[in-house]
């Protein structure tokens, strides 16, 4: 039997019921997607708590380097359309 660096690793998202997006819940080790299917239902839904499951290869996820926040984060304070500041709203309204 290989070892499980040689398998396929997935993350397993599940969505609970309806209306609710899904949810990241753990990882495993699968050959194919079926398999990776059948042991996120197995391992992840035991108690009926799973309406949906996804699975998706983690090597197919890309991700942004937490090191690169501030460049990937930073506020657009050179873009003043973004800031509704030079607006002027009307007195009859409300909270905005």
């Amino acid at each position: 039997m290989p070892n499980t660096q040689e398998i396929p690793l997935w993350e397993v998202f599940i969505r609970p019921r309806n209306g609710l997006a899904h949810r990241h819940c753990g990882s495993l080790h699968a050959t194919d997607a079926e398999m990776a299917l059948q042991a996120a239902r197995d391992v992840y839904t035991r108690r009926g708590e799973g309406l949906s499951v996804w699975v998706i290869p983690s090597s197919q996820i890309v991700a942004s380097d937490p090191l690169d926040r501030d460049e990937m984060f930073e506020p657009a304070d050179d873009k003043i359309y973004r800031h509704p500041s030079f607006y002027d709203v009307p007195d009859g309204i409300g909270h905005m």
